[in-house]
């Protein structure tokens, strides 16, 4: 069987999930260093407005350690902001009137109310979170060092950059009709627009 290497996101865009249906292995880099803008601490949903960014806050080293590098595994999420709050307030606003964000809203709730400390500790509950709504089961693993060159692996860290322009077919958007669509924003946009079928849209990205 082949095994695919990613890089663990916060509900990652549709093209990063769309590995996680693939008949292969899946492993997460749980090794790596901490990287600005990328899908570690961020996701793009469709609002009123268009596409709007929900970041998470996290603590960095002093800036007077700029060469030092922090493992993904130890950032620890900035407390003293109300952000969770705020992106559930915002996923609320944005998708209230999709058909499945009812369905599924109870599944998500308790990620916004559970303390967190650790960015990648919060980010794996949300795909355990994504993979119950789903039905998927992903029997993942997690490397214990970091791999330069991943030879024996299919490599697909690169989804997690978030300046990426990968384009996906259309599928009915919330605000489709006021924007256009929008290519490759969360899995929860995905989710709350094909609800059930969303494992079937993700199988034909292959």
């Amino acid at each position: 069987m082949q095994e695919i290497l990613l890089h663990l996101p916060y509900f990652g865009p549709v093209s990063h999930f769309a590995e996680l249906v693939k008949p292969a292995g899946i492993w997460f880099e749980n090794e790596d260093n901490y990287q600005k803008q990328t899908y570690r601490n961020r996701m793009y949903i469709y609002a009123a407005n268009g596409k709007l960014l929900l970041n998470i806050p996290v603590k960095h080293l002093p800036k007077s350690n700029p060469r030092q590098h922090q493992k993904y595994k130890d950032i620890k999420i900035e407390k003293n902001l109300k952000w969770q709050k705020q992106h559930w307030k915002s996923l609320k606003s944005a998708y209230q009137t999709s058909p499945f964000f009812e369905f599924y809203e109870d599944e998500l709730v308790p990620l916004y109310l559970k303390e967190y400390d650790f960015l990648m500790d919060f980010n794996y509950d949300c795909l355990e979170v994504i993979c119950t709504c789903l039905q998927l089961k992903v029997d993942y693993k997690k490397t214990t060092e970091y791999l330069h060159e991943a030879k024996d692996f299919i490599d697909k860290r690169y989804l997690i950059n978030a300046k990426s322009n990968i384009q996906i077919p259309e599928y009915v958007q919330v605000f489709q009709e006021k924007k256009g669509f929008l290519h490759n924003l969360s899995i929860l946009d995905l989710l709350f627009s094909e609800g059930p079928n969303t494992p079937n849209y993700l199988k034909n990205l292959r």
